[in-house]
C-alpha cells in the first residue's frame, strides 16, 4: 500500500479523534494555499473563516463560531494543539462515546467563541481568532472532572495525576491573561468551564451532545449505568456466522491495541492489509 492508502486506513480506523485531527490538518493545508502571505510570513484569515470579535460581523457570518476551531496561525500552533488533542481525546474516549466527543468539541468551540466576542465587546477591543485550543481545553477538563485522580505517565517526569496537568495549564492561562493573546486565554478558560459543566450535567442524566441530534433531550437513565440481561440457554449458543464475526472483530481489536501501544508503523504488511480490507 502507498502513502495515500495508509492515510485512508488511518482515517477510517483511527476513530473520531483521528478524523478531527485530519480535518484540522486539511484546513491548515487549505489556509497555506489561500490565506498565507509568503512575502510577509503571516496568515491573513478573512472574516468568513476566522471568528471576529465584532458582533456586527458575527451576525452576518454565524458559522465562524465553528469554522475558527479548525484553522491555525502557524505550524507550531497546529502541532501543539494536535498533540494535546491526541492526548486528551485518548483519555476522554476511554470513558465516553464518539458522539459525546464530537458534541463536546463543537459545542465548546461555539460557547468559547461567544465568550470571546462578549468579553471583547465589554473590554472595547477588536480582534479575530482561530485555533482549536478552546475545544481541546474543554475535552481535557471534562476528562479531568470525571477522573481527576487518573495516573498519567509523562516522559522524563513519570506518573502524575491528571488534575495536576490540567491545573498547570489553567494556571498558565490565568498568568498570561493580560500579557498576550487575551482573546485566546478567554476562549481557553471558557472552554474549560464548558467541559466542567458538560460532565456535571452528564452525571445528572443530561447529555448536551444530544443537542446536535435531538435538542433538549434528557437521558432517562444515568449515562454510566450498565445493564446486564440474562438469556435462555437456547439463545446463548451463537451461530457460526456470529462466531466468525467475533473472531474478525477480535483480530481488529488486537491490531488497534498494537497501534495504540506502538504506533501504526509497528504493524506488519499483513496486518495493514487486513485492516484496509476490514475498513471497506
Amino acid at each position: 500500500m502507498g502513502i495515500i492508502d495508509d492515510l485512508k486506513m488511518q482515517y477510517k480506523m483511527g476513530g473520531i479523534a483521528v478524523q478531527v485531527i485530519f480535518w484540522n490538518l486539511l484546513c491548515f493545508l487549505i489556509s497555506l494555499v489561500f490565506f498565507y502571505q509568503f512575502q510577509l510570513g503571516i496568515f491573513n484569515y478573512p472574516n468568513w473563516v476566522a471568528l471576529s470579535s465584532e458582533p456586527s460581523v458575527l451576525v452576518t457570518k454565524p458559522w465562524t463560531l465553528i469554522s475558527y476551531a479548525f484553522f491555525h496561525y502557524g505550524f507550531g500552533h497546529l502541532f501543539f494543539n494536535m498533540m494535546v488533542l491526541h492526548f486528551s481525546s485518548t483519555l476522554f474516549l476511554t470513558f465516553f462515546n464518539t458522539k459525546q466527543f464530537l458534541g463536546l468539541y463543537l459545542l465548546s468551540a461555539f460557547f468559547s467563541g461567544l465568550a470571546f466576542v462578549i468579553a471583547y465587546y465589554f473590554l472595547n477591543l477588536s480582534s479575530a481568532m482561530v485555533g482549536a485550543s478552546a475545544a481541546i481545553m474543554a475535552i481535557l477538563v471534562a476528562t479531568t472532572t470525571f477522573r481527576p485522580l487518573m495516573n498519567v505517565r509523562l516522559l522524563l517526569i513519570g506518573n502524575v495525576k491528571l488534575w495536576h496537568i490540567t491545573a498547570v495549564i489553567l494556571v498558565l492561562d490565568f498568568m498570561q491573561f493580560r500579557i498576550a493573546n487575551t482573546g485566546g486565554h478567554i476562549a481557553h478558560l471558557a472552554g474549560a468551564f464548558f467541559g466542567f459543566i458538560f460532565i456535571k450535567l452528564l452525571q445528572n442524566g443530561i447529555d448536551l451532545s444530544c443537542i446536535l441530534n435531538n435538542p433538549f433531550t434528557k437521558s432517562k437513565r444515568a449515562p454510566f449505568k450498565k445493564v446486564h440481561k440474562n438469556y435462555p440457554k437456547s439463545a446463548q449458543k451463537p451461530s457460526s456466522r456470529i462466531v466468525v464475526k467475533d473472531k474478525t472483530q477480535q483480530q481488529i481489536d488486537e491490531i488497534l491495541d498494537k497501534i495504540s501501544q506502538s504506533g501504526y508503523d509497528s504493524l506488519t504488511q499483513e496486518e495493514k492489509e487486513f485492516l484496509f480490507k476490514a475498513g471497506k
